[in-house]
């Protein structure tokens, strides 16, 4: 459903009362442009003190730029709600008017366009009204069934513009709705409407409908909750780009989940996903890496040498120096010095990322790109980007330095890129990184970084911004730190790799599954406390446990009823509560992935699917699903069958297993 504004919010409008346009076509594909055109002619009629210039309709094969509609499917297809839209697009605010898309809907859905938000801001340009570029509402699954099957916001978003009561403006609205729906009975799929409260509006859906959202999951199966959401917007995820220093820690583990999550979540919703891997294999810690291991070989070979300053005191070196011992003996004592530590550079770095990249496989992780710092200095992008934002303006030489001024651009102070004895800081290559990032085509930069690099965050959008490219286009999220918890105490695993717990140690303790979950099921940036005991528990205590369970649990109804699923069911024998409930749940799949897409949070992936697996529990606990009326079986195993391919989809998407049995 699409809600505009009530009567309260635009008054000068002659004496018709303006609020949600809606029409409704069968064949989406022949009529998006009646639509447009019906848009257009509503605007021109209700703005009666604009003469002489007609509203423009621009080619509707482009990108949308509606604000927001929903995709209620007739026919073979589901009547669930699916939030597909987004803000309104730079050519709304050129051309003032809207633009229709015919992709992502299918032939013979019924659709339901937002008109009411386009009048409104049309509206907001003529009489200048107080409204938000983007106009938003929430519509949700009710969680009291007296309150209906959905609920909306809407009536109270407008009061806050209208400065007029909410209940006022929500019976504006159903009244409009109502009038709307009448003209289209027999496709509508809603029974009635109510205002409850102090303004809420209340949709209780025709049974019938309920059915064909079964329909439909069983139509479309493992592409189910698919949309084309991003259109296509090329993305490139960074995330875990550990230094090959060392083993991936438990705060890589967290990255890693969540990133590799996050790029499959964009993946469904329509978004061109490149993963990549930023290796720091160049500078300073590179440089103390080569000397721990040469150090750590020397005295394999009996001539004990004390590890350089700030050097690398983990085990795992002891363990890569007898490696290195049994390949090359005491050869590398017997070359240049300058010569033996580039070599043992290389080959600590070489060993370290072998370790990670065999952890991430295990982690179910997999890079598109593993981008080496050092390409970056071989091509000489670094120089040749000081130079681009040197001829703008942008850089600076103060006490033999280069100075990059990113005080110009909203930072708290200028930042060094080029020390006085030529060495480049961290933000040199990371500058020179991100515009290659951009050369490459991708449209949106989203990086994961560790809680000490929140500081860096300004600097780099500054530096971008600096390049022509709007910084915007590039989302920084900060990944906190976790802590270990064992009988109620935080704990270390073990001493093997220093003065951290890696992220092997951790997959070994409580398994693949439970790690994953337990990263991506909290916030990213709110501080995770992990109770290894509880993710070991085979409990309902156990959040992953509890959703496996309940896939299992459906994958043993379905082998016991020895017989095939058919969308052919009776659907007024879903009578009870919990039955519609979770239909409903089911329907709100496509809705979950697009919120988990749009704000960067898988958690709210894993927290629909705790939603949906409880609904399930429920609802399997009240009813026995093979009896011996089987008109009733079919209907209840309907239910269970949409369930187990809606929780396949979605444990698959946050990369974790889907057991038939437990």
């Amino acid at each position: 459903m699409a809600f505009g504004a009530g009567k309260d919010t635009i008054k000068p409008v002659s004496a018709v009362r303006l609020g949600c346009y809606n029409a409704c076509f069968p064949n989406p594909g022949r009529s998006f442009f009646l639509q447009a055109k019906k848009i257009a002619q509503l605007a021109k009629e209700l703005i009666e003190d604009k003469k002489g210039e007609e509203p423009v309709v621009l080619d509707i094969s482009k990108q949308t730029s509606i604000a927001h509609y929903f995709v209620i499917t007739h026919g073979n297809s589901a009547p669930h709600v699916k939030a597909l839209g987004h803000h309104l697009m730079e050519s709304m605010k050129k051309k003032k008017v809207p633009l229709f898309n015919r992709e992502g809907l299918e032939a013979g859905e019924w659709v339901l366009l937002d008109f009411g938000s386009v009048i409104v801001h049309i509206f907001h340009r003529e009489k200048r009204l107080n409204l938000p570029e983007a106009f938003q509402y929430d519509l949700v699954v009710s969680r009291d069934p007296a309150h209906g099957d959905f609920a909306c916001n809407a009536a109270f978003k407008l009061a806050q513009i209208a400065r007029a009561r909410p209940n006022q403006i929500a019976d504006d609205l159903v009244l409009l709705l109502e009038s709307e729906g009448s003209k289209h009975e027999k496709e509508s799929t809603v029974e009635r409407m109510e205002v409850a409260g102090a303004g809420f509006i209340n949709f209780y859906l025709k049974k019938s409908s309920l059915g064909q959202i079964l329909m439909e999951v069983c139509r479309k199966n493992r592409d189910y909750g698919k949309s084309d959401f991003g259109k296509g917007r090329k993305v490139l995820l960074e995330y875990v780009s550990a230094n090959p220093t060392g083993p991936l820690t438990i705060a890589h583990g967290r990255q890693a989940a969540v990133g590799d999550a996050l790029a499959r979540i964009l993946r469904a919703t329509g978004h061109h996903v490149a993963s990549e891997y930023y290796l720091n294999d160049a500078g300073r810690q590179m440089n103390l890496l080569g000397k721990s291991l040469w150090s750590r070989y020397k005295t394999e070979l009996k001539q004990a040498t004390p590890l350089p300053e700030d050097g690398y005191q983990g085990e795992y070196l002891i363990d890569i120096a007898k490696k290195l011992v049994q390949e090359k003996q005491d050869s590398l004592l017997k070359r240049p010095e300058e010569e033996s530590l580039a070599f043992c550079t290389q080959y600590a770095g070489a060993e370290i990322m072998a370790g990670i990249r065999k952890d991430l496989a295990e982690f179910r992780v997999k890079f598109d790109e593993y981008f080496s710092e050092q390409t970056l200095y071989q091509k000489n992008a670094v120089e040749k980007t000081l130079d681009a934002l040197k001829k703008k303006n942008f850089i600076y030489e103060k006490d033999g330095a280069l100075w990059f001024k990113s005080t110009d651009l909203g930072d708290d102070k200028d930042r060094v890129v080029r020390k006085s004895t030529g060495e480049y800081t961290y933000l040199a290559p990371d500058i020179a990184y991100h515009r290659q990032k951009f050369e490459r085509g991708y449209e949106w930069l989203i990086n994961f970084w560790g809680p000490d690099h929140h500081g860096y965050i300004p600097r780099l959008k500054a530096a971008c911004q600096a390049l022509g490219h709007d910084p915007r286009q590039v989302e920084i999220r900060i990944a906190q730190l976790s802590t270990l918890y064992r009988n109620g105490q935080p704990v270390r695993m073990s001493t093997r790799a220093g003065e951290f717990v890696t992220l092997r140690e951790l997959m070994d303790e409580v398994g693949v599954d439970a790690a994953r979950y337990f990263f991506i099921m909290r916030r990213l940036e709110s501080h995770l406390d992990f109770d290894l005991d509880l993710a070991k528990q085979k409990s309902q205590d156990n959040p992953v446990y509890y959703l496996q369970y309940a896939y299992a649990r459906i994958a043993s109804v379905l082998r016991f009823a020895e017989r095939e699923v058919t969308v052919k069911v009776n659907v007024d024998l879903y009578e009870a509560e919990d039955e519609r409930n979770l239909i409903k749940i089911i329907s709100d799949f496509p809705k979950a992935l697009i919120g988990a897409s749009e704000s960067l949070e898988p958690y709210r992936l894993a927290d629909y699917l705790r939603t949906l697996a409880m609904a399930f529990h429920k609802f399997y606990s009240a009813h026995r699903v093979v009896t011996e009326n089987e008109e009733l079986t079919q209907a209840r195993l309907l239910l269970c069958e949409t369930s187990r391919i809606v929780l396949w989809n979605g444990l698959e998407l946050l990369g974790i297993s889907q057991p038939e049995s437990m």
